[in-house]
Parts: structure tokens; C-alpha cells; sequence
């Protein structure tokens, strides 16, 4: 790939994450870690606040404030953990309803951007996509990441290019 083809690759992610992250936002109404974290927890119901910092890439601290935040809007429960000391975090029935709609307003947004390609190529994209998730995951960490606002209805952890690579 030349010099040229790469940074219209970088633009189009740079778009393409401004659109997603906009999108986020004025659903949620709480800021950019705000959407990861509603679509985190309504895949993995129960995670810890530790657990959610390291998916969002954001310190614990910061993880603490933001739960508090999604906790006053009525979005978010603490519930008791695994053990005396930890705490699960759980959706509420109104933050599981946003979270759909993030995860719904991120495939709008995608599928309107693909629009102007015709199916053939979309397929081809789907799956240069999943060639490159694949390497993209090298760990965990990395994989818990790149998941972080995916759609586990379309996309299982069975059939995921990211889970697979980290199996």
C-alpha cells in the first residue's frame, strides 16, 4: 500500500471513529468513555470497575468517576461482586436500553458510510476487516479493547475474528 492509500486509510478511521464517537455521545449525554462502558456492560454484565478501566483504556480513578456518573443518571447499579471487597456493575433496565441504541446508532452510522459501495465490495471489506482485527489482537487486553462497542448479537465470540485470535 502506498503513502497516499495509507493516509486516506487513516482519514477514513479518523472519520469514520469522530462519527461513531459523536454518535456515542449524544445518546449517552455523558461524555466519550460514557458509550464504551453502557455497551461494555451490557455485553459482560457483572465486570468490575477495575475490569472496565482496562477496557476503557482509562485510569481506575477516572473508571470510579465515570460510574458514578452513569450511576446518578440512572443508567448503572453497583451490586455485590464476587467477593466481600469487589463490586459488579449491572445496567439498569434504562442504561440497557441505551446502550442498544449506541450500539444501533454505531451500526447506522457505519452502514451510511458504506453506503456508496456496491455489496461485493462491503463483502470484500468485511473481510479484509476481519484479517486485520485478527492481527490487531494480541492479547486480552487488546482483544476486551477493540470489542469494547461491539454488537455480540451479530457478531458471537464464537464466530468474532478478535476472540478467535486470542483463544
Amino acid at each position: 500500500m502506498n503513502g497516499r492509500a495509507l493516509n486516506l486509510l487513516g482519514a477514513l478511521v479518523d472519520a469514520l471513529h469522530d462519527r461513531m464517537a459523536d454518535e456515542g455521545t449524544q445518546v449517552s449525554g455523558l461524555g466519550a468513555s460514557a458509550p464504551a462502558a453502557l455497551a461494555t456492560l451490557r455485553a459482560c454484565p457483572g465486570e468490575s470497575v477495575e475490569s472496565l478501566s482496562r477496557v476503557l483504556g482509562i485510569t481506575n480513578s477516572g473508571a470510579v468517576r465515570l460510574v458514578d456518573r452513569l450511576a446518578s443518571a440512572g443508567l448503572m447499579e453497583r451490586r455485590p461482586g464476587r467477593d466481600a471487597r469487589s463490586v459488579a456493575l449491572h445496567l439498569t433496565p434504562a442504561g440497557s436500553a441505551v446502550a442498544l441504541q449506541i450500539v444501533s446508532r454505531r451500526r447506522e452510522a457505519l452502514r451510511h458510510a458504506l453506503a456508496g459501495l456496491r455489496p461485493q465490495e462491503r463483502a470484500a471489506l468485511g473481510t479484509m476487516a476481519e484479517r486485520v482485527l485478527a492481527e490487531l489482537s494480541t492479547d486480552r487486553h487488546s482483544a476486551d479493547r477493540i470489542c469494547r462497542l461491539c454488537d455480540y448479537v451479530l457478531c458471537p465470540q464464537d464466530r468474532c475474528p478478535v476472540e478467535r485470535a486470542v483463544a
